[in-house]
């Protein structure tokens, strides 16, 4: 079984980065997948999930890591191609961050991009 919070490796041509995948219910219930470069641990990007209005995150029916909207897909953030996309699309919206520290980003408008291309 896999160990919440141990960061996975992903290779991308010759950078390797880093990703985490998080779940929490204080004080809202919110998904979150966590990117940083691995020669570059403190400055992270957390793309973040909250539940809300047609806006699904894990927990009954869904497994652990799944989102969803009410009129998209379903995304799992354990699969390392599905964190793959988030991350090219991350990187094409310029949203790494060039400082230290932990940089929340609303993952929602990635996740309606990434499934809008699914459904065309």
């Amino acid at each position: 079984m896999r160990r919440d919070r141990v960061p996975r490796r992903l290779t991308v041509d010759d950078t390797v980065w880093l990703w985490t995948l998080g779940h929490r219910h204080d004080p809202e219930c919110l998904t979150y997948l966590t990117l940083n470069r691995a020669e570059h641990r403190h400055r992270r990007l957390r793309l973040v999930f909250r539940e809300g209005p047609g806006r699904i995150v894990a927990g009954y029916p869904f497994g652990a890591g799944d989102i969803a909207s009410a009129d998209g897909g379903i995304l799992n953030l354990n699969e390392p191609g599905v964190v793959r996309r988030f991350l090219d699309e991350a990187t094409a919206r310029g949203l790494h961050p060039e400082a230290h520290g932990v940089h929340d980003e609303d993952g929602w408008p990635l996740y309606d991009s990434l499934t809008a291309t699914e459904q065309a």
